[in-house]
């Protein structure tokens, strides 16, 4: 039976989905009961008092489910395990006490120690970009540290409407998935279906849910930046030791992963850059977000949400297609085409507003 479960990954996913549907009302009901809950301000347009810690059904349900069907490599795994409880933790605290961007940062790298110091695992290879292959220590310890910093925080800024951070998730989750079932990377395939599996209950719940609506809070967000900056990593790496089968091997692995998670990086990168450039903190929130300028088009949540994961399956295939070429070319007609997008975007919200006036 086990063996046909492992085989077979995706039930894994859907006992993963069925756990996390068991505990998410009690999650729900104890966030009321103890008031963890987001209320409506000036950033936010929900009506009424919503559960913000839905992170913790999403991490109770993705590790467990992990920890069952591998528990042989936990020993293996224990700091990785580790780091994903330290993620959440930091997470929560922000839900419930709002920390400084400063603790955040710093519970961020706190987790990042387990992952990368503890559990080893990190970048030790450029795939020779400016003509560098395996690099020392001290730079691969800070290159996997600034990548893990801006994917994680990436994933976060972009969780701002109903099911936006969780659609990509699951999304990036299913590429991984399937890469790592094929390339035989089993413990990866299986905990990528278990985080599938935890987000869609949590989808379900943030955007049918009406009395048991919940959102993830930076508890949830935080880690699936945190899970997914691991899968870049061990991504990365199996393609630079040639460690996969000739047919999946991607010379362009980082800018593979780049691309796939164009929406919530490149989004980051020009709100910061825009911020900066009106004299402002890059930590400073504000409504600027991709997601934020769709609804300005008059799109609601869901079609909002419809759109950025349609556009991020296209990037998907675009990072299918170059997963070969130069990383600089990829990573160029990449952010080009995301720059022309975003562009496209402005000038749709600057012909509203001149109809409105």
């Amino acid at each position: 039976m086990l063996s046909f479960i492992l085989d077979h990954t995706y039930i894994i996913g859907f006992l993963s989905f069925l756990l996390g549907l068991v505990l998410m009302p009690l999650v729900i009901r104890i966030a009321k009961k103890k008031d963890f809950v987001v209320r409506p301000n000036k950033r936010m347009c929900h009506v009424g008092s919503i559960p913000n810690i839905g992170g913790i059904d999403i991490c109770i349900s993705f590790l467990f489910t992990y920890m069952v069907f591998e528990y042989d490599t936990l020993q293996q795994s224990q700091f990785f395990m580790i780091g994903v409880l330290t993620i959440v933790i930091v997470g929560l605290v922000d839900d419930v006490l709002v920390l400084s961007p400063l603790a955040k940062l710093l519970g961020e790298v706190l987790a990042g120690i387990a992952m990368i110091g503890f559990a080893d695992l990190r970048i030790t290879h450029l795939h020779g970009l400016l003509g560098i292959e395996q690099i020392g220590i001290l730079p691969s310890y800070l290159l996997s540290f600034l990548v893990l910093v801006a994917v994680t925080n990436a994933i976060n800024l972009i969780d701002g409407i109903d099911g936006l951070a969780s659609g990509l998730g699951m999304l990036y989750c299913l590429f991984f998935a399937i890469y790592f079932s094929l390339a035989g990377e089993t413990p990866w395939a299986i905990m990528a279906v278990s985080l599938i599996g935890s987000l869609a209950v949590y989808f379900c719940f943030n955007v049918f849910g009406r009395s048991q609506k919940i959102f993830m809070g930076d508890s949830g967000s935080l880690l699936l930046g945190y899970v997914l900056s691991a899968f870049v990593f061990h991504f990365c790496e199996i393609n630079a030791y040639h460690t996969v089968p000739d047919t999946l091997h991607m010379s362009a692995a980082p800018a593979v992963a780049l691309c796939l998670m164009t929406v919530p990086i490149f989004d980051t990168i020009r709100v910061s850059f825009t911020r900066i450039k009106h004299h402002k903190s890059p930590f400073l929130p504000d409504r600027n977000h991709i997601h934020h300028l769709l609804l300005r088009t008059g799109l609601n949540h869901i079609q909002t949400t419809g759109i950025l994961i349609f556009v991020s399956l296209w990037f998907m295939a675009l990072a299918i297609l170059g997963r070969n070429w130069n990383m600089w070319l990829l990573t160029f007609v990449d952010f080009a085409i995301a720059t022309v997008l975003t562009v496209i975007l402005w000038r749709i919200i600057d012909r509203k507003n001149a109809q409105k006036s």
